[in-house]
């Protein structure tokens, strides 16, 4: 029994697409492994741990951290939790403000803004489980004014995002970055 041209060109197509297509799934699933920043890393480069760090500017093609809004200033915080608790302290005097809790790997945890939390004023404790229950213990006087956020995540940074309405209020909203703290209690 011979096989036709026809059969074998098309067992050859059908054999070369799976190839193909198996080739695809394994680059698409490496590509996260093999990266080699993150926005954490690239966090590091604008300043000291437990401190908000202001951004510059956002330009096309030169934001400092992915999908970053150029109506907005931008001050990043990163942290490790296992160093204890952070407390994020801030009065930024925007119509707008809002501050994205993300893991090392960039994924967002934990997300606030002025409007949801009721209050013109941040203040937002960020602990794990286990300083939780200790923090129960003794907890400080100011605990119930506080927003306390619990997570597994150890590591992470802390995106403070404030709307500028004029170019005018820019100097003052950069002022206001700057003085927020990220720091321990």
């Amino acid at each position: 029994m011979t096989l036709s041209p026809r059969f074998s060109l098309t067992v050859g197509g059908l054999a070369t697409l799976c190839l193909a297509a198996i080739i695809h799934i394994l680059v698409v699933l490496g590509i996260p492994h093999n990266v080699q920043h993150s926005a954490y890393d690239n966090a590091a480069a604008y300043g000291p741990d437990r401190r908000f760090n202001l951004l510059p500017d956002v330009e096309p093609g030169q934001e400092a951290l992915p999908d970053l809004d150029p109506a907005m200033k931008h001050a990043v915080c990163r942290f490790q939790l296992g160093n204890g608790p952070v407390l994020f302290d801030a009065s930024i005097p925007a119509p707008f403000w809002s501050i994205g809790l993300f893991n090392a790997a960039g994924e967002t945890v934990y997300s606030l803004n002025n409007r949801t939390a009721g209050a013109e004023r941040l203040s937002m404790l960020v602990l794990t489980t286990e300083q939780l229950s200790i923090l129960r213990e003794n907890p400080p006087e100011n605990l119930e004014d506080l927003i306390v956020i619990e997570t597994d995540e150890i590591s992470g940074f802390a995106l403070l995002r404030a709307f500028v309405p004029h170019p005018t209020r820019a100097a003052e909203v950069d002022a206001a970055l700057t003085a927020a703290s990220c720091g321990g209690i």
